[in-house]
């Protein structure tokens, strides 16, 4: 049996994992279901088309209300993000963060909470090698939830956070860390 990560005692057969890879212009939202046997299966992906808005306090908004709509829908248990990877542009590194933000403060508000994960932490757990690049996670992320069309890229990112987050959690639950004790945990 697998125990929710905010250390409830619910029996729970799967554990429905929201993941999301948050960008300034597109933010890729994934959702998995991890059954007792940890097998994944892929219940919902998308990325979220923000430049279509007038401003960018607007694209904060649609990440807040989508994703909030999305964990309404869909009703996941945990939620998985991707951390902020510091660029050479500042500017560029602070509208990540914002929407990053933006995207966290939609989870948090609706009871869920958050592990995260470094971006070469997740093509490590996904590809095999922290150096994988983009179209490397697609197919793997295709593979390990045996999903016959193409991915988007940034949904494909998503699923493979949320893929690390299964991984994870199942070794914790194997080792017998104290889940207070798990650093990823937000």
């Amino acid at each position: 049996m697998l125990t929710p990560l905010d250390g409830s005692r619910a029996s729970v057969a799967t554990v429905r994992i929201l993941g999301i890879d948050p960008g300034s212009q597109r933010t890729g939202i994934g959702i998995i279901e991890v059954d007792e046997a940890g097998r994944s299966r892929h219940v919902f992906n998308t990325a979220l088309n923000l430049l279509d808005n007038d401003s960018f306090a607007a694209r904060l908004k649609q990440i807040f209300d989508e994703i909030g709509a999305i964990i309404g829908d869909y009703a996941p248990h945990e939620c998985a993000v991707e951390r902020v990877f510091v660029s050479r542009n500042p500017d560029s590194a602070l509208k990540l963060g914002q929407a990053r933000g933006a995207a966290i403060c939609a989870v948090v508000s609706r009871g869920l909470t958050i592990s995260e994960y470094a971006a070469r932490e997740v093509k490590q757990s996904v590809v095999g090698t922290g150096a994988g690049d983009k179209t490397q996670v697609q197919h793997m992320v295709g593979v390990l939830l045996n999903l016959r069309e193409k991915l988007q890229a940034d949904a494909a990112d998503a699923l493979a956070i949320a893929l690390t987050h299964a991984h994870v959690r199942a070794s914790v639950a194997r080792l017998g860390v104290p889940q207070l004790a798990w650093r990823r945990r937000r």
